[in-house]
């Protein structure tokens, strides 16, 4: 047997069943991890209290492994991680936000503002403002954000893909604020990818433009950034990125209409580019990423 190197990962969100694109990617994440020898690994990313559940995650769990999928070592639960998160951002430079929604959409919108960007509001207040701008959201039973104090404002990464890809940084959220404040996504994920030691990443192409924040505070951190590997989505007729609402996109919807899990598997894989296969073995045996469609893949039902 091949000794593991490094370790691909796939890190669903537990909001509900997980629909054909959320598996081609899981399929497509475990297929270049285990065809370079890599562990992998599944991870939940429930950082996010109100959108997450427990039943979610088993669902989901249950849906990949009956697919074929497997996975080394225990599921980790990002809920579980909060000192480490914690451990990492007293390595890192940040500062209180007291901003709301409203007020950066406002910011957004200002002249000069650079689209996507948080414009610094809360960084270079005063001292006195900042205890004015804690104490009224102290009487509002409300904590701050945490923000990243970034020293740049671009990133270059790879893709297998792309290619080279620059993108944007900022001030990115570390730790989200007000009544039940939740570690930000982008700090857990780089945090926990640095733990697995995974060393890459798959996940789908709307994910692209957050690459570059990852990588940067990766760095910060004084870990290596992944290998990234960003995959077309699956859009529905009307071009939109399939949803649930689309019909029977689930695993158990089809299952539930007559579909055999082979029948899943070779719809799956006439959309990466090995039309016949019925089995993440023989997936395995025959896929390969230069075949893979650049193209969105469109799923009519």
């Amino acid at each position: 047997m091949t000794a593991l190197r490094g370790a691909g990962r796939y890190a669903p969100s537990p909001s509900g069943d997980l629909h054909l694109g959320n598996l081609r990617t899981a399929v497509l994440a475990w297929l270049l991890a285990r065809g370079s020898g890599r562990a992998f690994y599944l991870r939940d990313e429930d950082i996010d209290s109100q959108r997450s559940s427990a039943d979610s995650a088993r669902r989901q769990e249950e849906d990949l492994r009956e697919l074929g999928l497997d996975f080394d070592g225990p599921t980790w639960h990002q809920s579980d991680r909060g000192a480490a998160y914690a451990a990492a951002l007293k390595q890192l430079p940040h500062y209180e936000c007291y901003c709301s929604r409203r007020d950066i959409a406002q910011a957004a919108s200002a002249p000069h503002a650079i689209p996507g960007q948080y414009p610094g509001t809360c960084r270079n207040l005063t001292p006195a403002q900042r205890q004015a701008r804690r104490a009224e959201l102290s009487a509002a039973g409300r904590v701050p954000a945490l923000r990243l104090a970034a020293d740049a404002s671009r990133a270059t990464v790879h893709d297998a893909l792309v290619g080279e890809y620059e993108g944007d940084v900022d001030d990115m959220i570390l730790r989200r604020g007000g009544h039940a404040p939740d570690w930000a996504y982008n700090l857990a994920v780089v945090v926990d990818d640095a733990a697995q030691g995974v060393d890459q990443v798959v996940r789908g192409d709307d994910l692209l433009s957050s690459a570059p924040r990852q990588a940067y505070l990766a760095g910060l951190l004084g870990h290596t950034p992944p290998e990234y590997v960003h995959v077309p989505l699956v859009l529905n007729s009307r071009g939109a990125r399939l949803a649930k609402r689309d019909g029977a996109v689930t695993l158990r919807q089809m299952r539930a209409q007559g579909a055999t899990v082979g029948d899943v598997v070779e719809l799956l894989a006439g959309s990466i580019g090995c039309p016949g296969a019925r089995s993440l073995a023989e997936l395995a045996e025959r896929f390969e990423l230069a075949n893979l469609p650049r193209d969105p893949w469109v799923w009519s039902g």
